[in-house]
This record gives C-alpha cells, structure tokens and sequence, in this order.
C-alpha cells in the first residue's frame, strides 16, 4: 500500500539554487491567514456550526471538479451522491460514494484535484494511505468518526485554517440572515462576507427570467415592471449586501459585451419579456450586454468591486442539467469573445472612475498576455484575475505570472481565487498557489531581477495586502455604501 506522505519540495523548483530560495519563500508565508474573496460555501454552515453529515457529502459531492472526472470515467452522477430530480435512482450512499472515489483514485494523478485531494486528506483528516478499493470502507469509517469530533466542526476549521475572510456568492434576493448572524455572533471571530451574483437579470430571454424580476420587485420593494424599476431594485438589493458586509458583486456572462441601448429599447425589450412575447437572440443579447454596463455604472456609485468571468457555456450536457440540475460538472470553456473591445464602452465611460474596480477572470489562457495585462497595464480600475476554474493548476498558475507581470506587475493581480464549494479543500488551494508563486519568485531571483528580500515581500503582498487592496476587504474601509 503506497502511503500517503505529501512531499514538502511538492511543486517546489527541481533546480537546488532555485528550490533553497523557494523554500525560504514559501516559508515565510505558508502558515499566513487566507483570504477568500471568491467562493461558494454557504454560510449557514458556519452558523449552524454542525457536525458534517457524510464524509462522503463533505468532500466529493459538493466538488464539481470531483464530479466531472469520476464522471469522465464511467461513474454516474448518482453514484456520486447527486440525486436524480425524476426519482428515476436513488442517489448511492455516503459509503458507496466513497468506494467509488476510492476505486478510482488514479482518474486524478496528475490533476490539481489530486493534489487538493492528498493534502486534506493528510492534513486535516490525517489518513496515511492513498485511497484505493481495499482500503476504502476502513478509510470511510476513519473519515466518518472524524468529522464527529468536535476539532472537524466547521468554526473549528475555519480557525484551523487560518481564515481570515471568506466570501460567499448570494442570490440579490437573499436574506443574508446567516452573514448578519455570524457578524454578531461574539464567539465567531471570523468574517463573512456576501456577494451579489445577479447574472439570472440579465437575459431577458431566459425562462426564469419573468419569475426573477417579480421575486426582486417583491424582496425589495420597488416596482421591477419597467427595465428603470428593475435597476431601482438591483440596487436596493445591493445596499443591503453592503449593510451586510459585501465588498464585492461576482458576473458571469457568455462574453463580457458592455455597448448599452437607450433607454427606450431597454424598455421596450424589457417590457415584451414581461408580458411572455418572445424576445429575439439579438434584443437578448442587447439587453444582456446593457446589463453588465449598467452594473459597472452601479458599481462606480457605490464601490462594490465587480468582478467578471466570461467565457463558460453553463450545463453544455441537456440530458444531464434535466436529470441532475446545474452545477454537476459539465459547465464547459467557449472561447469566442474576446475581451479590450467589448470591454471599451464600459472602460470609457469608468475605467478611470476613482470608485470602479474591475477584476477580469478568464478560462482561456492566452488571454492574460493578449488583453487582460495589457488593460490591467493601463487602467487604474482593471486587475488581472487569477487563474480560474478549468486553468486553477500550478502550471497554469506559473503561466499566468509569466503571462501577466511584464504588462501588469504584481500588484494589479487579485492574489489567488480558491472559487470553492468544497470548504475542507481551501487551505489546500491556497498552499498550491503559494508553492508556485514561491517557485516564480525564486526564478526572478537566480536571474537576479528582483532581490531575495523583494521575493519575500512580494510573497507576503500576494497572499495579503493584495487581496485586501484588491477587494477592499478592510474593514474601516467601508461605511454605508462608501467605500
């Protein structure tokens, strides 16, 4: 049985000279706090402070990154812990999910899931032998009886991790109750902090579309029937995150198209979604794309940091979004927009706006030296978002230093983006980055463009003052809807 022992040179530079000036890098940050300014946990979990369910529920259902490869390789959803909506299977037990991941434990070498995967599991659960079909139910019986101390309840591992701020990401029209709750709580010294998410606004040709609108009227208090109304509610909406702690809205959109119609086509498509006409593929792109200007206008106004992912075509699998629902794996990369074009009427009319903040994600690589560095470069307003979803792997991390530090430096970067659901994998994530940053400093080192003691303090910056500076995360930073 191969024990599971992660080296501590992993992902560290092969190069001696290099590998002694990383280690001393990573060092001095790998023990700092993490901040989590893009993510997907639920804070009901935290307030709740339960003990988890099911090992199983804890780390591989939630994941769609677990879902999508187990999947690749033959293993239905169900299987996997995703109940059918048709009832047409039951969804497998926590044990089984388990033998399934087990068994096929080498679908991931190679991966950054495996990597995620073998350091949690060593360093939070203490498991010492790589999962495998023969050790599987002994290994589901270890897990299980560990998630029932009390050290593996959910504010004891926020602590144990080291969090500082976790954000999560929130329909406009919740109630937040669990962030205000954990705000006040005296006994949680942590912070969570909402995001507004308000992509399901934006395409009036969408079949939830209408019920949004009159669920947003109704949460808010403000007549949404008029495309004007239902930018009153939006920003409604958004005070109350702001009152709630939020720092930042999170978009993503089929292409980052931001040319806004008058105000009399917006009424007028807005007005034919409403009363159930049908609304062509150009008025909904029109709108959609008017949308995401009118958000970046109400971002300058009240300084929450808009951050934008274009590019994931949602639930490319139908037959599997019917059965299983969203958010199981098969949200997939379309790369056909590009970003300095469709981003210009937007920037022209805030690029250089004192309150906007613009952090730019993307799933296609060579866009970080093409155009987001290069506007990164120039815009006061736009940051380089850290590599995402599909390319969140060391060698795409190391890439994308490569990619953007000639156009944008250091400092107008987001620092790392975990972009999790999976909360026992978040220290994992984030020692994964500062491995490779560690590894691209050292390099700058033994070429001698920057010093010993810039790496270090580059380091720090990366896992702190950038991501604080980036999202605005301090918190006298903000009062009202100031920032």
């Amino acid at each position: 049985m191969t024990l599971l022992q992660p080296h501590p040179d992993r992902l560290l530079p092969a190069d001696p000279a290099e590998r002694r000036i990383a280690r001393d890098v990573y060092g001095g940050v790998a023990d700092a706090p993490i901040y989590s300014p893009h993510g997907h946990v639920d804070a009901r979990v935290l307030w709740d402070d339960q003990p988890f369910d099911d090992p199983a529920a804890l780390l591989i259902t939630p994941d769609h990154y677990v879902l999508r490869l187990l999947h690749a390789v033959g293993v239905p959803l169900n299987e996997l812990g995703v109940e059918p909506r048709d009832g047409s299977a039951p969804a497998a037990s926590g044990r089984d999910v388990w033998r399934r991941l087990a068994t096929h434990w080498d679908a991931f070498l190679g991966t950054p899931v495996r990597y995620w995967f073998e350091t949690e599991l060593h360093d939070v659960f203490g498991l010492t032998e790589h999962p495998s079909a023969e050790n599987a139910d002994k290994q589901y019986d270890q897990l299980a009886a560990a998630i029932a101390e009390p050290r593996l309840r959910p504010r004891a591992l926020f602590d144990a991790f080291r969090i500082r701020v976790l954000a999560t990401t929130d329909d406009p029209v919740a109630d937040l109750a669990a962030h205000a709750a954990l705000r006040d709580d005296p006994s949680f010294t942590g912070r969570v902090l909402p995001t507004f998410r308000a992509d399901r606004f934006f395409d009036p040709s969408g079949s939830a579309w209408v019920d949004a609108v009159h669920e947003i009227g109704a949460v808010s208090g403000v007549d949404a029937t008029t495309h004007a109304g239902l930018l009153d509610a939006l920003r409604a909406r958004r005070e109350h995150f702001i009152r709630h702690g939020a720092t930042a809205t999170d978009t993503g959109v089929p292409d980052p198209g931001s040319q806004p119609l008058d105000r009399a086509d917006a009424e007028r498509i807005h007005a034919a979604a409403l009363a159930g006409r049908p609304v062509s593929p150009a008025d909904a792109v029109a709108y959609r794309h008017t949308m995401l200007f009118e958000s970046a206008a109400m971002a300058a106004d009240d300084g929450l940091v808009m951050q934008l992912h274009p590019g994931v075509l949602r639930s490319h699998h139908r037959p599997t979004l019917a059965r299983f629902g969203p958010d199981t794996g098969h949200d997939l990369p379309d790369l056909r927009s590009s970003f300095t074009e469709p981003l210009r009427p937007l920037l022209e009319a805030f690029g250089t706006h004192p309150r906007f903040r613009l952090v730019l994600f993307t799933v296609d690589e060579t866009a970080f030296s093409r155009e987001i560095a290069p506007l990164a470069g120039f815009y006061p307003s736009v940051y380089a978002g850290a590599p995402w979803w599909f390319i969140d792997t060391p060698a795409a991390i190391r890439r994308y230093r490569e990619a953007v530090t000639d156009s944008a430096g250091f400092v107008k970067t987001s620092g790392f983006i975990d972009d999790t659901r999976a909360f026992c994998s978040i220290p994992a994530r984030h020692d994964m980055s500062r491995r490779v940053d560690a590894g691209y400093l050292a390099s700058l080192v033994v070429t001698h463009q920057i010093s010993e003691d810039d790496a270090h303090r580059v380091a720090r910056d990366l896992v702190e003052t950038i991501p604080v500076e980036t999202f605005r995360l301090r918190e006298e930073a903000r009062a009202g809807s100031g920032v």
